[in-house]
């Protein structure tokens, strides 16, 4: 079967050096799962090498044509190629509640949401690693301080340990993109439960950065804060002076709070 035909509409860039693909793909420490799911895999050439790895590869491709590509060509991955859309697509399908690895060359118009999804997932998913926009992949490992330290660096650095690996040239894709990219690895927390209502520290962080020039005493306005609360010296300050222990904390206050 000839080659997959980019489409722009799927965000698609293929990866065409073969020692990048083989770097993200050693990128994975294989600790505490057996199985790996890349998303996007286009025509496998990060795929070739997952294969050679001592763990179960899967694929989920949203692009029938790829998807007939694979089949074609990786012959031993056609009955783990998962033909959906893995924003829409309900995994424990395929994986039940068994823990797994998610690594990819992930499209740009989709990757915060890709993180999202994994986010939600974080009781299976171990490990993350895999290739973003040089910035998001900056901005996911930022530290408090930052202009470009925000939601995806807070929420993500509270359940997992993130490393930035490496930048890849814009000159190595087909069709090039008009940005550089980068490479990180998420792995999660030894301990990645926080001690504070979950679903209202999302809620919190949101609202915080969705208003990140105000102090938090103003953004948080929605949480209808007691006037005892706003004194507390932590809402004088604008989120990006929080680190994620500080936004822990200040979920409890707001959880504790009586007006």
């Amino acid at each position: 079967m000839s080659k997959v035909r980019a489409k722009k509409h799927l965000g698609q860039h293929f990866l065409n050096d073969e020692n990048i693909a083989e770097k993200i793909a050693d990128s994975l420490s294989l600790e505490g799962y057996k199985t790996v799911l890349e998303i996007g895999p286009g025509m496998g050439v990060l795929t070739k090498y997952l294969l050679k790895k001592p763990f179960t590869t899967y694929v989920v491709e949203i692009d029938t044509e790829s998807v007939d590509y694979l089949r074609a060509n990786y012959l031993q991955l056609s009955d783990r190629i998962i033909s959906e859309d893995f924003l829409k697509y309900d995994l424990k399908k395929v994986f039940k509640d068994e823990p797994f690895a998610i690594i990819g060359n992930f499209p740009y118009n989709i990757s915060s949401q890709i993180v999202f999804k994994m986010l939600e997932m974080r009781e299976q998913v171990p490990e993350f690693s895999g290739m973003f926009q040089k910035e998001v992949a900056e901005r996911i490992c930022e530290q408090k301080g930052s202009k470009t330290y925000g939601i995806l660096s807070v929420l993500v650095q509270a359940f997992y340990d993130a490393e930035y690996l490496f930048t890849v040239s814009e000159h190595v894709f087909s069709p090039p993109p008009k940005v550089k990219s980068g490479v990180l690895r998420l792995k999660r927390k030894e301990d990645y439960h926080l001690n504070c209502d979950e679903s209202l520290f999302f809620r919190v962080v949101k609202s915080a950065f969705n208003q990140r020039r105000k102090t938090l005493r103003n953004s948080l306005k929605t949480f209808n804060l007691s006037d005892n609360l706003k004194e507390d010296t932590i809402f004088g300050q604008r989120p990006e002076q929080l680190n994620v222990q500080d936004f822990i904390e200040l979920t409890q206050k707001i959880e504790n709070d009586t007006v």
